[in-house]
């Protein structure tokens, strides 16, 4: 989704986030697909 958001944390918890969601969950792809990079601003 955002370049920077890769090597962005925005918590110690995203390493859980990422065993917990699997891959095919619509949320996960919702996140990929839309670019929220304007809110940061």
């Amino acid at each position: 989704m955002i370049p920077n958001q890769e090597s962005l944390s925005l918590s110690p918890f995203m390493a859980i986030y990422d065993i917990v969601v699997p891959r095919d969950n619509m949320l996960r792809q919702i996140n990929e697909l839309v670019d929220l990079s304007f809110i940061l601003e």
